[in-house]
């Protein structure tokens, strides 16, 4: 009887060890964070040969592996290229995820990849199922270096005749990268990100297209190419069908609010080319080529929904993601119309992701209200300018308003925080702190309120 309580009581030690696929990804994630913070404050990373303090290379380096852009010191002109190479490392790391790249190194040592491995990827790719995981890292893989690559050398040949040869390179192999893991980061320095080629088709064509390849999520775009012959998924329509939309709607919108203001003086087609990068980038990009801080209230407010919003799941962006803001409002449109059950494309959607749904947004939701609050306590600046600054940061847009750079020691613990929670999803992290969920063997009575 002893022997059998030592075993039952060893075995439930071990369960209460073994880490979820959530607890993992959240203690993973924080685990590069501070590798790169720990790299970036040595002498050999600053542009000046001198130790940066601790919360200034932690908030980068939380910056770049959650893919935000958001930034204290200017990353083209504080940095050196060692320090930059950290960072750039730390953007493909984090854009991809860690467990993508772990994949990558199992697949190169020959190392077997076994189910607890799978599950991670699973988890940290956002997909459904286990099988075939392996497969699409593998594939995922091959189309982020094969478009980044390409990229690199067409943004390369376009700042030849600007910066020279090594240095266009270096810029287009970098802001490659910074695209199509929807970062923000940039080398041109003095904040000025990509204003000075508001109406340049090569720079600013590319750039969008990278960052709508990486905000589409991976399995949408292998759903996607030519030559796969496979229907497309449910998942796959609802994504390109809300995209369209979003870029449609923002293009018009900000054509429509800045066109005696910021886009003043731009020939027409600076006008449009203008107009489609601001459309594309609060999707988490974080570039810019017009002054965020110069921009109509009211187009910043828009601004602040398309952030809030985001990317689609299992992609290099953050937000609550197109897909839950499609299904809350394909929720309230079938109960509008008075319909029990929730349908799109002749495909009925369980009630259970409408629940996961209105989870996510009202954490969201909760979330940046909460560190909004906290932070017009702690740093008192304007209302919106606070809201912007805490919705890119949950959205790891990287897009500001000019708030990140004068922020206290606390407001930049709650922007890492923000930041953070975002590229993980608050979903996510809540499961990694919450207690293992139990079943419920007893029902209460069920009696209704009233709603509305």
């Amino acid at each position: 009887m002893l022997t059998e309580g030592k075993n039952f009581f060893g075995a439930q030690k071990r369960r209460s060890l073994r880490f979820s696929p959530a607890k993992t990804l959240v203690a993973g994630f924080a685990f590069v964070i501070l590798c790169g913070a720990v790299l970036l404050c040595l002498p050999f990373a600053s542009a000046a040969g001198r130790e940066t303090d601790f919360l200034t290379a932690l908030f980068t380096a939380t910056s770049a592996v959650c893919v935000t852009g958001l930034v204290v010191v200017d990353t083209g002109t504080y940095w050196s290229f060692w320090g930059q190479l950290i960072i750039l490392f730390l953007i493909q790391t984090g854009g991809l995820g860690f467990m993508t790249m772990a994949t990558l190194f199992f697949l190169f040592t020959g190392k077997k990849i076994g189910l607890k491995e799978r599950m991670l990827i699973r988890e940290s790719l956002n997909q459904v199922d286990v099988a075939g995981v392996v497969r699409l890292v593998r594939a995922v893989l091959i189309f982020t270096f094969l478009t980044e690559g390409f990229f690199a050398l067409v943004l390369s040949f376009r700042w030849f005749s600007d910066f020279g040869w090594p240095r266009c390179v270096w810029l287009g192999v970098f802001h490659a990268v910074s695209a199509f893991n929807n970062a923000g980061f940039d080398l041109f320095g003095d904040f000025r990100s990509l204003t000075a080629y508001v109406d340049d088709p090569v720079v600013v064509l590319s750039v969008s297209t990278l960052i709508v390849l990486g905000g589409l999520g991976f399995s949408v775009v292998l759903n996607i190419l030519p030559g796969r012959r496979q229907r497309l998924s449910l998942h796959s329509r609802l994504v390109l069908l809300i995209t369209l939309l979003l870029l449609g709607g923002a293009f018009i919108c900000f054509l429509f609010l800045e066109w005696t203001n910021t886009l003043e003086g731009l020939s027409l087609s600076g006008k449009f080319l203008a107009s489609l990068f601001q459309a594309v980038t609060p999707r988490t990009a974080g570039f810019n080529t017009v002054d965020i801080a110069g921009l109509r209230t009211a187009t910043q407010f828009f601004l602040i929904m398309l952030m809030f919003i985001g990317a689609s799941p299992g992609s290099t962006g953050g937000g609550i993601k197109t897909t839950t803001f499609y299904l809350l409002v394909l929720v309230a449109w079938c109960r509008i119309r008075g319909r029990g059950g929730i349908e799109a494309f002749w495909r009925r959607i369980p009630q259970d992701q409408a629940d996961r749904a209105l989870t996510v947004f009202l954490m969201g939701a909760g979330l940046v209200c909460g560190v909004t609050m906290l932070l017009l306590i702690t740093e008192g600046a304007d209302f919106l300018r606070t809201l912007f600054e805490v919705t890119s940061a949950f959205g790891t847009v990287g897009l500001s308003m000019g708030l990140t750079t004068e922020l206290s020691p606390w407001g930049r613990l709650l922007i890492i925080f923000t930041m953070y929670t975002g590229r993980l999803g608050p979903l996510t992290v809540a499961f990694a702190l919450a207690e293992r969920r139990r079943k419920v063997y007893v029902r209460h009575p069920e009696e209704k309120l009233m709603i509305g």
